[in-house]
């Protein structure tokens, strides 16, 4: 079977080398040279741990009280936008206590459906992307923090993420004896692990060249060739491919994909930043999410450290703020205070953008307008987290093979 996948971030190359081991022809077109993607400047986070959707009671308020704040980790950019508007209100009807609750479970699984993959991964000779099972550190500095941090532990122990422990400051502090944490206490989910983004993804494209997978890269797609409920081909600007199967895993531009198929798919560019110490003169031993700050931080790789956070529902037309990236290091000083980071030069910052749903989840699953064409996007700032399953769960969908769960709560068409 001849599989095209539009996307070569980390779902789209995880579909292609699970369709690949499958026996399909496989074809990756994307409108880059997908050397700089979102998959490649997060944090490189395999977190389990993270099974609360972005769209939560509260975060529409936040947002609101940040929105005048240039250094803010979160914003709305304002504007009169149909489908902003759309996803917007979509969006805050989503932002309930029950949809968190009923999104727990299917974000859990897919996560730990993931971490497997990577981890199968990592016992093959073409894959060494510095993945280590140590855990993650929620890190809080204010008793609302603290709360949270404790709510959150509570919900992994339902869940059955029971390697999950509270820490208070000396606690912290001797889990980190190179540097000073400014801290009440932090969460410690030994559930999740950590990678190094881009030897993965480097890593991936050269297995799946290796395996015959043809990439088509810095051309886009522009339409699609229909017979009855069947996509037969795909056209780009320089070229027309033939499909028995495509899958959308475009990321933030799924939405202007999926309109060409006439499907209604509420997304958003949700814009990160990040800056990267390849040789960081600071220590740190675990990968860290500071709540009140909420900013990450990984070290990788050796002596890499980097800084992640904001998100930015803007256009994919919008010039970069970077000043939120001196919010970002500002929040780091306050936990860290022996961390002393410039504000580097533009060229030294990385920033992509993550594919938002309107309700936080993944939109997965086989089309019911188009038979051969599955939904593969909207994973926010999960996607490398949740991609190496994404793209087994791919697979299965396309091979028409029994799944590894239950997907009924990424239905692609869930909003009509």
């Amino acid at each position: 079977m001849k599989v095209v996948i539009i996307g070569g971030g980390i779902v789209g190359l995880s579909s292609a080398y699970y369709l690949s081991e499958s026996g399909h022809e496989v074809t990756v077109i994307d409108k880059t040279d997908i050397s700089g993607n979102c998959s490649y400047g997060n944090a490189g986070y395999v977190c389990p741990s993270h099974f609360v959707p972005l769209a939560t009671p509260g975060i529409v308020k936040q947002g609101l009280k940040w929105m005048w704040n240039s250094k803010s980790p979160f914003y709305v950019q304002p504007r009169l936008n149909l489908s902003l508007i759309d996803w917007g209100l979509k969006f805050m009807r989503s932002a309930t206590p029950e949809h968190v609750e009923r999104s727990a479970i299917p974000l859990r699984d897919i996560a730990i459906l993931s971490q497997k993959m990577y981890e199968d991964w990592t016992k093959l000779p073409q894959f060494q992307f510095a993945y280590e099972h140590k855990g993650l550190l929620e890190v809080f500095q204010t008793d609302k923090g603290g709360d949270h941090a404790k709510h959150i532990m509570h919900r992994a122990h339902d869940l059955g993420l029971t390697d999950t422990v509270l820490l208070d400051a000396s606690e912290l502090q001797a889990l980190e004896p190179h540097t000073t944490v400014e801290a009440k206490g932090a969460v410690w989910f030994k559930c999740d692990a950590h990678l190094y983004p881009n030897k993965l993804m480097t890593q991936l494209v050269a297995d799946l060249k290796n395996k015959g997978v043809h990439f088509i890269l810095n051309d886009e797609v522009i339409g699609f060739e229909k017979n009855q409920q069947q996509v037969t081909k795909v056209r780009t600007t320089k070229q027309v491919v033939d499909a028995d199967s495509v899958v959308i895993a475009a990321g933030s531009w799924s939405r202007e994909l999926s309109a060409l198929l006439q499907l209604k798919i509420p997304l958003m560019p949700g814009r990160g930043y990040s800056v990267t110490l390849e040789n960081s003169p600071h220590r740190l031993n675990y990968p860290s999410v500071l709540i009140e700050g909420r900013v990450a931080l990984t070290p990788m790789d050796g002596n890499k450290i980097r800084f992640g956070g904001t998100m930015e529902i803007t256009s994919t037309q919008t010039p970069p703020r970077y000043q939120r990236v001196q919010g970002i290091l500002d929040a780091v000083k306050r936990y860290y205070p022996e961390f002393d980071v410039p504000m580097p030069a533009p060229e030294h910052i990385w920033y992509g953008y993550r594919p938002c749903s309107a309700d936080g989840l993944p939109y997965l699953g086989r089309t019911q307008k188009w038979k051969n064409v599955v939904m593969a996007t909207g994973h926010a700032m999960v996607g490398l987290s949740l991609g190496a399953g994404t793209g087994k769960l791919v697979s299965e969908i396309v091979n028409e093979s029994s799944l590894s769960m239950d997907i009924s709560a990424f239905k692609p068409e869930r909003f009509g």
